[in-house]
């Protein structure tokens, strides 16, 4: 059926290489994420900053208490300006998170873009119309506000 997008958009206080050295790390991924998700990777390795064909295996409950496991490699690094992790496994047909780094005044534009797809026909869009679009922009809600906590807002 059809691919989706989303994009979010947020400018933070600091240098390229501060936003570089946190949105790489695998290890702040929990940090950002909403706790009632219990985001927990298991597996890859650990805290590294990301490199083309890294996998990271996590698991994570982002609907009603039903766990997901969820494989994604990334697969695109252009140190410091983006890099884009590709799902493996997972819940949906198809995921593509791209974070791109742009200097502005002050500080840096990040831009999150995802584009997926549900698996399920019909039936896989009526899921993404009634949950998961929506739980998506209330996953980057929390970011940005985790974010603006953690590196400050411009």
């Amino acid at each position: 059926m059809a691919f989706h997008t989303l994009s979010f958009v947020q400018n933070i206080p600091v240098s390229i290489d501060t936003a570089w050295s946190f949105f790489s790390s695998p290890k702040n991924l929990s940090r950002i994420t909403p706790p009632e998700m219990m985001f927990r990777i298991t597996g890859g390795p650990g805290g590294e900053e990301i490199f083309p064909g890294m996998i990271i295996c996590y698991t994570l409950y982002p609907f009603m208490m039903i766990p997901v496991i969820w494989e994604t490699e990334i697969t695109e690094v252009s140190k410091p300006f983006h890099f884009e992790d590709r799902q493996k496994s997972g819940p949906y047909e198809y995921w593509l998170h791209r974070h791109l780094f742009r200097e502005i005044e002050g500080g840096v534009e990040m831009t999150d873009q995802l584009t997926y797809r549900l698996p399920l026909d019909y039936f896989g869009e009526l899921v993404n119309t009634l949950i998961v679009s929506r739980r998506l922009e209330e996953v980057f809600t929390y970011r940005r506000k985790k974010i603006t906590e953690i590196l400050g807002s411009l």
